[in-house]
């Protein structure tokens, strides 16, 4: 078990559900305040180091009112996509994983502003661009075969979508290396920490087939028969004289004398399966 499940298994119960609609709200609020006063948000909420070290904690969470887009047309678009990629991300993963890649976004961010800011001595204005942008990576692992029209017109499969978001990120991180750039510092530390973002979750997940739709789908079939079997199970009765039964499809040896049964030593129990169950059920812990 990876360390994530584990973390799970502990603090899964606070975790909340439906993010990110929580997220689009923040983002929507944030525009139409950058509409009445646009000066509010970098006086008193965006993320400064600074000012944050000075007593002004509020910055570690209320720099995610900044939208990611201040165009209305391109804002309502990717806000649709952000709240698309992130209900599919919680319905493959569970509400506990999909916010902790989130937050965990979010705390990169946060740390990274600091250390520049200590070693340094300059703010960098991090907002929110590249933390929603980042969300497409996991989405493009899970699913990297669903096709987005591209320009409203041309279907592109996401994977390849990822590639191309992939080499905009290194990009804008290469460009502040490079002689004579005018490269975006905020916009490279930002970037940075997104792509790190995803490929510690990533490897830290060890396997995540585990939990893309193909998997989901199994692991819901597999519960669907356990219930099945038990209402089988209780419909039957135990007197019918058989001695083994199968606790996934019900089936005993009297169905066909020549099924084989066998108990699981990797269950947590004496749980018993035929031979078409034994190598393919889920271990019962």
């Amino acid at each position: 078990m990876d360390w994530i499940s584990k973390l799970e298994r502990k603090l899964g119960r606070f975790a909340i559900p439906n993010l990110m609609l929580y997220i689009i709200v923040l983002y929507g609020t944030g525009f139409i305040l950058n509409l009445v006063n646009a000066k509010f948000y970098y006086t008193y909420l965006a993320l400064d180091a600074g000012a944050i070290l000075r007593g002004q904690v509020w910055r570690i969470v209320t720099f995610l009112i900044q939208p990611p887009d201040n165009s209305i047309i391109f804002i309502i678009f990717l806000l649709y996509l952000c709240y698309m990629i992130g209900r599919s991300l919680e319905a493959a993963w569970g509400a506990f994983r999909f916010n902790l890649y989130f937050f965990s976004g979010v705390l990169f961010h946060v740390i990274a502003v600091i250390i520049v800011y200590l070693i340094f001595g300059i703010n960098l204005p991090v907002g929110t661009y590249y933390l929603s942008l980042s969300l497409y990576f996991p989405f493009a692992v899970l699913y990297p075969n669903v096709e987005f029209l591209l320009f409203f017109a041309i279907p592109v499969k996401v994977k390849y979508l990822a590639w191309i978001n992939a080499a905009y990120f290194a990009y804008d991180i290469l460009q502040v290396f490079l002689p004579n750039s005018n490269g975006d510092e905020a916009k490279a530390l930002a970037a940075a920490v997104s792509i790190l973002n995803f490929l510690l979750f990533y490897f830290s997940s060890r396997n995540f087939k585990a939990h893309s739709p193909s998997q989901v789908r199994r692991k819901k079939k597999f519960k669907n028969d356990m219930k099945q079997a038990r209402v089988n199970y209780e419909q039957r009765g135990t007197d019918n004289g058989a001695r083994h039964r199968c606790v996934v499809c019900g089936k005993t040896e009297l169905d066909d004398p020549h099924r084989e049964f066998r108990f699981c030593s990797k269950c947590n129990g004496n749980f018993e399966y035929c031979q078409d169950h034994l190598f393919t059920h889920e271990h019962r812990k």
